[in-house]
């Protein structure tokens, strides 16, 4: 049986990468965003279920945000606005296909995304650490409270190369300057970032709930 795998934010970026990765995997694959074929805003709209199978195997929720400023420049409208993209934009997103989900019969799966901004502690991401700190903590009490039938990670990449992050790669200068800041001096792709997420909601990751898995070229473990 094809599996069904829906994608939130599967426009451009990771998402993209990752609908082309599982839809040549032979999956049957969804795509939610402001301008995909679902129309759907995680931050304010209702899903139309409507336009989904009556079962997922798969939920990946890629929206997110990159808002690094200094600390005494975040307003708390500033902090608002990520937790409501990155957080709330995903639970609204899981309560609405939850029962999809459930409805599987096989094991389902749930991929969110963290940074590794919140396990080193990086200057002018307060407010972005604080929301993926949050989701966090949301996959491993997800992880516990939905075991056995749905297993729920959470990738935490390194800057990626994606149009959101646009501003901070724009130039080649900027990608060298990211790209030495790594052990492995290079910045990731979202091909890379795709390519784990992929594995996550597979049968060959039947084994693995709960994790943090980063995905950052070697920044959170190792020192050139």
């Amino acid at each position: 049986m094809s599996k069904n795998i829906l994608i939130v934010g599967a426009s451009s970026g990771i998402g993209a990468a990752l609908s082309l990765q599982l839809s040549q995997k032979g999956y049957q694959v969804f795509e939610a965003s402001r301008s995909g074929k679902i129309k759907y805003d995680a931050t304010q709209d209702s899903l139309d279920l409507s336009s989904l199978p009556s079962s997922l195997q798969g939920l990946i929720y890629c929206p997110g945000s990159i808002n690094l400023k200094p600390f005494h420049r975040l307003s708390t409208q500033d902090f608002t606005d990520d937790f409501n993209i990155n957080v709330l934009g995903a639970v609204r997103t899981i309560q609405q296909v939850l029962p999809l989900l459930k409805a599987s019969d096989s094991t389902s799966s749930i991929v969110l995304f963290s940074t590794v901004a919140v396990s080193q502690g990086m200057p002018f991401h307060a407010s972005i650490a604080s929301a993926k700190g949050a989701i966090e903590g949301l996959t491993k009490s997800l992880a516990a409270e939905l075991a056995p039938k749905i297993r729920v990670n959470a990738i935490a990449p390194s800057l990626t190369d994606t149009p959101l992050a646009a501003k901070i790669l724009g130039t080649e200068e900027k990608k060298k300057a990211s790209a030495e800041r790594h052990p492995l001096k290079k910045t990731g792709t979202p091909a890379e970032l795709a390519a784990l997420a992929a594995f996550l909601v597979s049968e060959e990751a039947s084994f693995i709930s709960g994790q943090i898995m980063g995905v950052d070229g070697g920044l959170s473990t190792l020192r050139a």
